[in-house]
């Protein structure tokens, strides 16, 4: 019994390791290993790290001033325009909204019979005050006599800011329909938007209508035309003509290497030595330096041409001129770093070659930082460029005696435009005016006109050769598009001056 429980024993510890993989064929049994454990699962890869988020932009000193605030923030309406003996449709029909949208305030008028056009309006520079306020059209009655409605933004800032003024006013275009529903009026949506604007609002409206505005902008608005009247179409080089003619001033009177920056320490020295007479209301170049100096400021600013003298003399956008001397280039704070750059400028006395290469070679250059306007990550650059990118029907206007904003605007315009192969959509208008935007009435109407018959009717209307000048220089350019005949709503003073100037330089008929 012992001996065979031994015996079975010994066969079930052979059963067992044969079971466990033990063994072999010798003892007639035969086994099927077992698959190997699976390998661990690798441990799952960590989440990916999310994408960099956009570089912070720099600031500006014109970031830190939030201080502006509208003239009438609770306004929601504002006044109907004065009746005339001319108007066809009562003003007071029309349907008026005041209001705020994203810190600017604004107005919208619309006819009770409207044409399904809508006009926004770009005010011009508004200063360096705290207060916004909302400037209407000049051609508010023609507008509304001729069914088209209008909106003016006070844009959400003040001081030299053409981005806060384009993106504002685009704004202002978007909210149209619901500023009207929101009143209780509904409306179709603009069958076409037109923009003008003067002086800084012509810089806006020129801008406003550039492929790169359209491609960079925060509220992109595609314009169907434009008239930019007095306005800033050299973008940035406007402030290079201020910082040339202030380096021409210096050198002329003995102050060549000054600092520009510190030109209110010598302002005192170089006024007598350039003029016998500097008051709001006459400017008197002395002999000779004076007369070279005039002589400069002339082709600086568009080169001879009608009307410059009286410019000069008793126009007074100069004064504004001289006052600006002495910036540090960034605008009064738009920029960050120096957009002045005087090194294409030849300065040119007429007559006396040896003054203007004395002149050339003791005045100093200035040189823009690169990128001081470059483009930005976050919207428009911060002076929106007028670059001559656009395709739709372009009229402007400008004064020949204006020195503010010179007719020279005009001509780098004109050039940039055709640089881009677009002349075909660009029509420019010279006005016999003395001054910064001294336009009648009559002729901001008929340049909106022109301007909205051509978009219609796809013919290019009538301009004046800008660039060439011989054409420039002749005693009657400008008369073309001049109109000396007042309205309603022409200032006092400019009817006074159209009168005297349709004695003292005559133009023949039209």
């Amino acid at each position: 019994m012992h001996s065979a429980r031994l015996t079975l024993l010994a066969l079930a510890t052979s059963l067992a390791v044969a079971s466990c993989g033990g063994g072999g064929g010798g003892n007639g049994f035969s086994f099927t290993p077992l698959p190997p454990a699976p390998a661990p699962a690798p441990p799952a890869p960590p989440p990916p790290a999310p994408p960099p988020g956009p570089v912070a932009e720099e600031t500006r000193l014109q970031d830190s001033r939030n201080s502006f605030a509208p003239a009438d923030p609770a306004a929601t309406t504002f006044a109907a325009l004065k009746a005339d003996a001319s108007d066809k449709i009562d003003n007071a029909t029309t349907s008026r909204w005041a209001g705020m949208l994203g810190g600017a305030q604004y107005h919208v008028e619309v006819p009770a019979e409207w044409n399904g056009k809508l006009v926004l309006y770009a005010h011009g520079y508004a200063g360096e005050t705290n207060e916004l306020s909302v400037t209407d059209p000049s051609i508010r009655r023609y507008l509304i006599q001729n069914g088209y409605a209008w909106a003016a933004s006070s844009y959400s800032k003040n001081f030299y800011d053409v981005r806060a003024g384009v993106e504002d006013t685009n704004a202002l275009a978007l909210q149209f329909n619901a500023i009207a529903k929101a009143n209780g009026r509904e409306l179709p949506a603009p069958g076409k938007t037109f923009i003008t604007g003067h002086s800084m609002g012509g810089h806006i409206t020129a801008a406003a209508i550039e492929d790169e505005t359209f491609a960079t902008a925060n509220h992109k608005v595609k314009y169907d035309g434009a008239v930019p009247m007095c306005g800033v179409l050299g973008d940035t080089e406007l402030f290079d003509y201020f910082a040339g003619a202030q380096v021409a001033a210096q050198a002329l009177a003995g102050q060549a290497n000054y600092p520009t920056p510190k030109w209110a320490e010598i302002v005192g020295q170089v006024t007598p030595a350039l003029f016998d007479t500097f008051t709001a209301s006459s400017i008197v170049p002395t002999t000779p330096l004076g007369q070279q100096y005039a002589a400069v400021v002339m082709n600086l600013t568009g080169g001879p041409r009608p009307l410059f003298d009286l410019g000069l003399g008793g126009g007074r956008s100069f004064l504004a001129v001289w006052g600006v001397f002495g910036s540090d280039g960034t605008v009064n704070g738009i920029l960050n770093k120096s957009t002045l750059d005087t090194n294409r400028f030849t300065y040119l006395i007429n007559g006396d070659p040896a003054s203007t290469d004395a002149l050339n070679a003791s005045a100093q250059k200035l040189t823009a930082v690169p990128d001081a306007n470059r483009l930005r990550t976050d919207g428009l650059r911060w002076i929106p460029k007028t670059a001559g990118e656009f395709k739709v029907p372009v009229v402007t206007l400008h004064t020949l005696g204006d020195l503010y904003v010179p007719f020279s605007m005009e001509q780098i315009y004109n050039k940039r435009v055709a640089a881009k192969g677009n002349s075909d959509w660009l029509v420019q208008r010279a006005i016999r005016g003395i001054t910064h935007c001294d336009f009648t009435i009559k002729e901001q109407e008929e340049a909106f006109a022109a301007m909205v018959q051509w978009e219609q009717d796809k013919v290019k209307p009538a301009g004046d050769d800008v660039v060439t000048p011989g054409t420039v220089a002749n005693p009657l350019y400008g008369c073309a598009f001049t109109r000396n005949a007042s309205s309603p709503d022409d200032s006092d003073a400019i009817k006074g001056v159209r009168a005297q100037l349709a004695v003292i330089r005559t133009c023949l008929p039209p």
